[in-house]
């Protein structure tokens, strides 16, 4: 395959990525401030409408909207030309279908911040209204408990890849991916943490045919807060999530996209294992 004529999606996956950082930046700082203030852990929504009382809060927001419609487009067009180079085997494909899916997801949640932007947002029911409108669909149920699956393993993927490290063969070695390596570690997995949390609460909604059992972020931060030293774990996850941010920024500068780079790079993981070799 042609590297050259695939360097046009680069801005896509870069402008993609910075308004994923930007989400997850917003959240943990949002989520850390309402803490201190003797608040809640802020979900995916309250965050942003936060930001419409803060100083440049629109202005971000509209960064943030417009980076998830771009990495909705960087991730269908990722799996439709294949840039990553998964292959057309079945596990390839299944990663490519994934990403279309994840790429909608976060499309979903621009639109949500355009429609805070022009004042039309609604909390509404959430998750809960969500599912309850899948269960009223033919086999809606089997449909949640399937999403619920794929939720699950999309978590455990993330918990695998933090624990291997395998983000690193993504990335390209340098001063910086080397020295803050830990971050993007502990990041990946508080990321891979919460989207497990998250398939569970639907595989339960599934099981007990309740909408009201599934849930977002913000559901997740109020069962994490119920537990023994909740508000401490709560802390540690918003930590983890600026990590995350971090990882996504990462990503915006240094990610490797094998079908549309063209120089040969060195990749984070060979650095460090030379360093570890050395």
């Amino acid at each position: 395959m042609s590297t050259r004529s695939y360097g046009w999606t680069i801005p896509f996956m870069r402008a993609g990525y910075a308004g994923r950082g930007l989400t997850y930046a917003a959240i943990a700082a949002t989520s850390l401030w309402a803490i201190w203030s003797g608040g809640q852990a802020q979900g995916t929504q309250s965050a942003l409408e936060r930001l419409t009382s803060a100083p440049a809060g629109v202005f971000v927001l509209a960064l943030i909207a417009a980076g998830l419609v771009a990495y909705c487009i960087w991730r269908v067009l990722d799996s439709v030309f294949d840039l990553e180079d998964y292959g057309t085997d079945g596990k390839g494909l299944i990663a490519r279908a994934g990403m279309v899916i994840t790429g909608f997801i976060h499309a979903g949640l621009g639109v949500a911040a355009f429609a805070i932007l022009m004042g039309t947002g609604s909390r509404g029911g959430g998750m809960t209204t969500l599912v309850q409108t899948v269960f009223e669909l033919p086999m809606g149920r089997y449909l949640v408990g399937l999403g619920s699956l794929a939720t699950l393993g999309a978590g455990v993927y993330y918990l695998k890849k933090a624990l291997n490290e395998e983000y690193r063969d993504d990335l390209r070695a340098n001063h910086f991916t080397v020295n803050w390596n830990f971050a993007l570690k502990a990041g990946v997995a508080a990321q891979g943490l919460i989207v497990t949390i998250i398939g569970a609460f639907f595989f339960m909604a599934a099981l007990t045919h309740a909408p009201s059992e599934a849930g977002g972020l913000d559901q997740v931060f109020s069962f994490l807060t119920s537990q023994p030293f909740g508000q401490a774990i709560v802390v540690a996850i918003c930590i983890g999530l600026a990590g995350f941010a971090l990882f996504c920024f990462v990503n915006a500068a240094y990610r490797i996209v094998p079908n549309a780079t063209m120089e040969d790079v060195e990749t984070l993981g060979q650095k460090l294992k030379q360093k570890a070799e050395a």
